[in-house]
């Protein structure tokens, strides 16, 4: 059982990990206040979300932890439809981009909250081989395949129930994906339990199991922005990671494991991210930014260490990311152009929000010298990452 992460342990833990991180403020995950704590009804509730294309009723469940965060999610394609944490005031607010009610999210939209899967990331000219047949894919991002293909798991409807969890209300998503579903061999059975602790943590648990062998890469694919509104350019980020994965034109992996040292991909201190993020470099041209995979330090663990830190200094919120996965994807919203109104009307610009996608590394089953995703029958793939909240006073 993952144990939860106080404030003290996880500044610890990032020491370690190689940042020179300060201690998280005391005091920054206590309770919101005596009016809003009074508020706060422990648990979740649940209302209908609208239907799918073809009349599935969808739900939108409601975790509510015992300091009134809340986390809104919907059994269709795992999303996390609203994220509601303390500012340094005490003032609720949402951190998360999407929409407000599920039309939308039926449609086209870049994945705003949604669980990825067989394969986060891409997967280099749409196409793997496993004990030397081939399989393809979708090309759904040029020449390659792209977070599972043009359904993926993030427009599928999840089998959803309330389970039970000592540290916060909790909520198990289930979806078996068929052999051959989007190329993929193997009937996947795929279960996520999403739990929002009393550490003010969104704690992600993904687990799976196969009857053949595949490849899974499984992640959450939320866009944060901790001022809930606005850019995201200065959030001041820290990434234990010394190496990241250079890409290609398409930005398919070219195998190196790069050191950030003397790079804009450096944030072992705190940087803000709109520092470097028009650096003249060839990584930040091709990406557009920042959206490249980092080699998180000590690579895949038992248990989650702390990697990441985000700070918002108008609001005072923070953000620390823990994992057992050996990577993260920073994506700065780099496609955003202003074209998508989600919540209360607000159009969503170029770096809107940051995504945080913890993850193994793209097109690792094309890179045999990158952590294996192979998944054989018998073997239960899992992971799990916490995305922990506060607000210094």
């Amino acid at each position: 059982m993952t144990k939860r992460l106080t404030v003290r342990a996880s500044a610890a833990l990032i020491a370690v990990a190689g940042l020179c991180m300060p201690a998280a403020p005391q005091g920054a995950a206590e309770p919101l206040g005596q009016a809003a704590a009074a508020k706060a009804k422990p648990g979740i509730t649940s209302k209908p979300f609208g239907k799918t294309k073809s009349g599935t009723q969808l739900t939108l469940y409601t975790l509510t932890n015992s300091h009134g965060m809340e986390a809104a999610i919907t059994n269709y394609g795992g999303t996390v439809v609203s994220l509601k944490t303390p500012d340094k005031t005490g003032a609720m607010g949402d951190v998360i981009l999407g929409f407000d009610s599920v039309e939308p999210y039926l449609g086209t939209h870049p994945n705003f909250g949604t669980l990825i899967g067989r394969y986060g990331n891409r997967i280099g000219k749409a196409k793997f081989s496993i004990d030397g047949k081939e399989y393809t894919l979708a090309k759904n991002n040029g020449e390659n395949s792209l977070h599972g293909g043009v359904m993926g798991f993030g427009k599928v409807v999840w089998t959803a129930k309330e389970v039970t969890r000592k540290d916060g209300p909790a909520l198990e998503l289930t979806y078996v994906s068929k052999d051959m579903e989007e190329g993929f061999p193997g009937t996947l059975t795929a279960t996520v339990v999403y739990t929002l602790t009393n550490d003010n943590e969104l704690k992600i648990e993904y687990k799976a199991t196969t009857d053949k062998t595949t490849v899974v890469n499984l992640t959450n694919h939320t866009y944060f922005n901790l001022a809930g509104k606005g850019d995201i350019l200065n959030h001041q980020l820290m990434i234990a990671a010394d190496k990241f994965t250079p890409v290609d034109a398409g930005l398919i992996p070219t195998g190196e494991l790069k050191p950030v040292d003397g790079t804009p991909f450096d944030f072992r201190k705190p940087t803000a991210i709109g520092a470097r993020i028009n650096a003249a470099d060839e990584q930040i041209k091709v990406g557009g930014g920042y959206d490249h995979n980092w080699v998180l330090n000590g690579g895949k663990t038992a248990a989650p260490r702390t990697v990441v830190r985000v700070t918002e200094p108008t609001t005072g919120r923070w953000m620390e990311v823990s994992t057992t996965e050996p990577g993260v994807q920073f994506y700065t919203g780099n496609f955003l152009d202003g074209t998508i109104k989600g919540k209360g009307g607000q159009v969503y610009a170029k770096r809107s929000g940051l995504c945080l996608e913890t993850q193994h590394f793209p097109d690792s089953p094309n890179k045999p010298s990158f952590p294996t995703t192979l998944l054989k029958p018998g073997a239960t793939y899992q992971t799990t990452t916490l995305y922990k909240f506060g607000a210094a006073k």
